[in-house]
């Protein structure tokens, strides 16, 4: 299974390897009000962001084995749980590139911390209805290992390339 792994995160590697360096060339930067420059993804970044999506939910497939009739139902609502979360770490991003400081950024991040745990909790009693506890614990240990694999990837492209 482990080479199974390592065999799609290399295929998305080399994928995303051709328009990488370009991407992130391409990516402008945007002045706001306050003079901080923000980052307008480029439409090949948005693009690898779906490959990575779509490598994401071929691997979760292939671990959690679903039933037709539990991924007819747990796909779409999985994909609404990303969504919800991705909005708030852009938010929690946000914050942490934001002037503010002291008690009040502290409060903010606490906040989205806290966010992302009742989107969680919501999930997760929403998931249980679907497939059983086994699977949605096999969920949460394989988003992790691809998330580290990706990361680990990454890495070691960026070191690959001097960086």
């Amino acid at each position: 299974m482990a080479k199974l792994l390592r065999y799609i995160f290399i295929l998305l590697v080399i994928a995303i390897a051709t328009g990488y360096e370009v991407s992130a060339q391409a990516t402008n930067l945007k002045q706001t009000n306050d003079n901080r420059p923000a980052l307008q993804p480029a439409g090949r970044a948005r693009a690898n962001g779906k490959k990575i999506e779509a490598a994401r939910d071929k691997f979760l497939a292939q671990q959690l084995d679903l039933t037709d009739e539990e991924a007819k139902a747990f796909w779409p609502l999985y994909h609404t749980y990303q969504e919800e979360l991705k909005a708030v770490r852009i938010l929690k991003r946000l914050n942490s590139t934001s002037s503010s400081t002291g008690a009040a950024q502290i409060d903010k991040e606490l906040y989205y911390d806290n966010q992302m745990l009742t989107i969680k909790r919501k999930y997760l009693d929403e998931f249980l209805k679907i497939v059983p506890s086994s699977k949605i614990s096999i969920l949460y240990k394989s988003e992790r290992a691809f998330n580290d694999e990706v990361i680990k990837q990454l890495s070691e492209r960026s070191i690959r390339a001097g960086n």
